[in-house]
């Protein structure tokens, strides 16, 4: 069993992590902005996933850290803030794993260039994949010492309703499929990869396993 400390535990994502998590028998930490929006999810703490202080402080005795939090309103300023607070936080609680879950728009389809770059993307979604990008550098510009990847699923809306089928398939950081990727099954990739890391500072694209 391993002490897992879940930022984002609020969301649709991290919510499915922890609770997979907490099923195959590891001890979980779930972080929300605000407990008392989430009555539901029993021991919620509090904390800021931008404050290093706070990673640091909530972190510390945790074998593994996920980042599943997710900000609309400021996405270029939150994404890259929250990198570098897990950077920073991470490193001073002696965290050396982190499990990230980044967007599907800033995946390549061809060397260097992400889907959020061709000229039909929706330009008011385009703010929210340029904040997961620039967490994407600050993540690589992280010291070894910590062992981060980014899972990433398809350019395409997560299912939140299709049940668990504990297949998926990964890629690197180009587009993968442009299927469509449970919520139940990415949660399935991440607690993986910390029960058995595969990636290593690495993008890593996460599909459905049947392909499409």
């Amino acid at each position: 069993m391993s002490k897992v400390i879940v930022f984002g535990a609020g969301g649709r994502a991290g919510q499915r992590v922890a609770a997979e998590a907490a099923a195959r028998g590891h001890q979980i930490t779930a972080v929300v902005r605000d407990p008392r929006r989430y009555p539901g999810i029993e021991g919620a703490v509090a904390g800021d996933v931008t404050s290093a202080d706070d990673v640091a402080a909530l972190a510390a005795g945790h074998d593994a850290a996920v980042h599943a939090a997710a900000r609309l309103d400021a996405p270029g300023e939150f994404f890259p803030a929250a990198a570098g607070a897990l950077v920073d936080g991470l490193a001073r609680a002696g965290v050396s794993r982190l499990v990230a879950i980044g967007i599907g728009s800033t995946l390549e389809t061809a060397p260097g260039v992400a889907v959020h770059d061709a000229p039909d993307y929706p330009g008011e979604y385009r703010p929210f994949s340029l904040g997961h990008a620039a967490q994407i550098e600050v993540l690589r510009a992280a010291g070894p010492g910590l062992d981060w990847v980014l899972l990433v699923p398809p350019p395409t809306f997560l299912d939140p309703d299709a049940g668990c089928t504990g297949r998926y398939r990964t890629g690197g950081a180009g587009v993968l499929s442009m299927g469509t990727l449970s919520y139940a099954d990415l949660a399935v990739a991440l607690v993986d990869e910390i029960e058995t890391p595969r990636h290593h500072r690495a993008v890593v694209a996460v599909a459905p396993a049947g392909g499409g």
